[in-house]
């Protein structure tokens, strides 16, 4: 079994690659997320950073990281298709213990606001992880999947670099810079994922829809 502190005392190493290192941790974290993203990014912006002026160039560069280990199981879905697709998320989604009410109404958002869908779920901790699969089995716009994956990304990595880089310059007291950015996370994020929840449609309104387009698409020309 893989040691998850051997994993984090290897990123230091990797974060002194300059930005290709960077690029590299977020990928595969992306891509094979065994340990947090958060105590990974704290740890890239202790070791990413020498100064204030590189902390937008790391946001921007983990975040094109982070894209780019979500377009492999975007583009991953859109090889499966629909139906092999719609069998491989449930069956993994069961393993998970997620219920497939959860897929089905994962799709239905998509059908109605894939961009916002997309940009929330970077902010949401499971989802961020495995929404790329279904977006591809959606066979959602690429373009539009990456702008919102990449900005997604960003919102989600910022707060953590940031807070790695002044564990490192001691502007605060290592006791207290850890609890009040994780605080503000704690406080910022949910904010975000219920303005999503009031503002997206209702769940049996996008689920008859769906299905009437479905029926329409289905429906022989005479």
């Amino acid at each position: 079994m893989i040691d998850q502190s051997d994993l984090l005392s290897t990123l230091p190493v990797l974060a002194a690659w300059g930005l290709a290192g960077l690029l590299l941790c977020t990928a595969v974290e992306k891509l094979i997320p065994i340990i947090p993203s958060g105590g990974m990014l704290i740890v890239l912006g202790m070791f990413g950073a020498s100064d204030a002026s590189d902390l937008p160039w790391v946001v921007a560069i983990t975040a094109t990281g982070s894209t780019a280990g979500s377009l492999f199981w975007y583009m991953l879905g859109r090889w499966f298709g629909p139906e092999r697709g719609d069998f491989l998320a449930m069956r993994v989604g069961k393993r998970l213990g997620i219920g497939s009410e959860w897929y089905w109404r994962l799709k239905d958002g998509y059908h109605y606001r894939g961009f916002t869908v997309t940009f929330v779920s970077q902010i949401i901790p499971f989802a961020r992880a495995y929404i790329a699969f279904p977006a591809g089995v959606l066979a959602v716009p690429a373009k539009g999947f990456a702008i919102a994956t990449f900005f997604g990304a960003a919102l989600w990595n910022t707060p953590y670099l940031i807070s790695g880089y002044m564990l490192r310059k001691h502007m605060f007291d290592q006791d207290i810079a850890l609890p009040a950015a994780f605080a503000a996370i704690m406080l910022a994020y949910p904010l975000l994922f219920t303005v999503f929840r009031v503002c997206r449609p209702g769940r049996n309104a996008a689920r008859s829809a769906v299905t009437i387009r479905c029926t329409t698409r289905s429906t022989p020309r005479r």
